[in-house]
């Protein structure tokens, strides 16, 4: 769809030169919107994504496709090519070089605001409903997957509605405005050739109006079609964003784990049945759907640095189709993740309140609270008996005879925190 709103775009500023006359243009622009507005001619786009690197041949393809509809609805058989030709006129001061890349970043752009947006503003929300469910509930914190100093159950989610705001408000919002970019009217190589002057300006508000989003002309057209950084950037980001919500995921599996011989913090929703030989067992499922849906971002990202760096060769960039197709996958993917995880687990989350209780009760690292009274060694060696013969810090405290004023006061973990 990309690809016909920069059709339109450009049949609209050739209109305006006259390049193109209005019966012609008239008959184009029906064909354009047969395909934009009822979604027609889609069965005639054949062409395999693995192609010659600028995407040529599916720019071809369009034109021919627009061509043959536009010379239909003028009386003409198709294959005439007249009145309306493929390349003269369909594809007029343009080159599949700037046609294909401005094309990406809208195709970028929609899916980012149709997909990946949406989910995330129901994760934050989500998160934020999970952080006030969860306000008060103190649990044993973990370094190094061993037990640490307590934490409110409530900041580890806001741990991580904070990466997710984050990275909407400098990742995302920076790879918003680089792809906002284009590098329409530059033609084959950036310098605008066969383009009359004032095309690309002309082409870029005629998108920003069809498209509903605000573009702008690269200054140095050849940039964006020599080199697609604003793509690598993208995927990048995406990889981030990836990175946070396995660790999210993940972190969510762990808490879950269990229900008796594992870390037993949080219950998980039970959406289906999780083995096919162990009666009544849970999995994380959703959560290692997500881990999965990660994993595989950060695989599409590899792909598209290395299509950069490789296919960026001197003043065309030759592998424009497998980044954009592993870029939408991507984004694609993140946003059904995202939105399935959100649904079908996180909503459905539960504080194991009583047993995180038990546990921070017997948590050996609330002697950290006594250190600077008793000296790092001393409360060492508090922990490490503790620990040997299964008692609390408190009963190891008052069996040494160590005396420490309001004792139970320093020992409250909701006092640490």
């Amino acid at each position: 769809m990309a690809l016909a709103q920069v059709k339109r775009a450009c049949l609209t500023a050739n209109i305006a030169f006259k390049k193109v006359d209005r019966k012609t243009g008239a008959a184009i622009g029906q064909a354009i919107d047969e395909i934009l507005k009822a979604g027609k001619h889609l069965d005639q786009f054949p062409i395999d994504i693995f192609q010659t690197g600028s995407g040529t041949q599916t720019n071809i393809n369009m034109n021919e496709v627009l061509s043959n509809r536009a010379n239909e609805i003028l009386g003409q058989p198709k294959g005439s090519n007249s009145p309306v030709h493929a390349n003269n006129t369909v594809n007029a001061s343009q080159s599949s070089n700037d046609v294909i890349p401005t094309a990406m970043h809208i195709a970028a752009l929609t899916t980012i605001q149709d997909s990946l947006l949406r989910s995330l503003t129901h994760l934050i929300s989500a998160l934020e409903a999970k952080m006030g469910e969860f306000e008060g509930i103190v649990k044993v914190g973990r370094t190094h997957l061993q037990d640490a100093v307590p934490i409110p159950l409530s900041t580890e989610f806001a741990v991580y509605k904070r990466t997710i705001e984050t990275f909407i408000a400098t990742d995302l919002n920076s790879v918003i405005e680089t792809l906002s970019v284009l590098p329409i009217g530059g033609t084959a190589l950036g310098t605008g050739l066969n383009a009359p002057e004032g095309f690309a300006e002309s082409a870029v508000k005629e998108l920003s109006k069809i498209v509903g989003m605000s573009f702008t002309v690269n200054p140095v057209k050849a940039e964006g079609i020599a080199s697609h950084i604003p793509i690598v950037r993208a995927s990048a980001a995406l990889r981030n964003l990836a990175l946070a919500c396995m660790k999210m995921a993940n972190d969510i599996r762990w808490m879950g784990s269990g229900p008796r011989a594992g870390l037993g913090e949080l219950r998980l929703p039970e959406n289906e049945p999780g083995s096919s030989i162990m009666p009544g067992k849970v999995n994380p499922t959703q959560a290692e759907a997500l881990i999965q849906v990660c994993m595989q971002v950060i695989g599409n990202d590899a792909a598209i640095a290395a299509a950069e760096g490789h296919g960026s060769i001197l003043d065309l960039n030759v592998c424009k189709p497998v980044m954009i197709v592993n870029l939408l996958d991507s984004i694609k993917l993140l946003g059904a993740g995202i939105e399935s995880f959100t649904e079908n687990c996180l909503k459905g989350l539960k504080a194991n309140r009583e047993h995180m209780s038990r546990q921070l009760e017997h948590s050996l690292m609330l002697v950290t609270r006594l250190s600077p009274l008793i000296g790092y060694d001393r409360a060492s060696d508090v922990a490490k008996k503790a620990y040997a013969e299964d008692k609390t810090i408190k009963e190891v405290i008052l069996e040494e005879g160590i005396e420490i004023e309001d004792l139970d006061e320093l020992l409250d973990p909701s006092k640490m925190v």
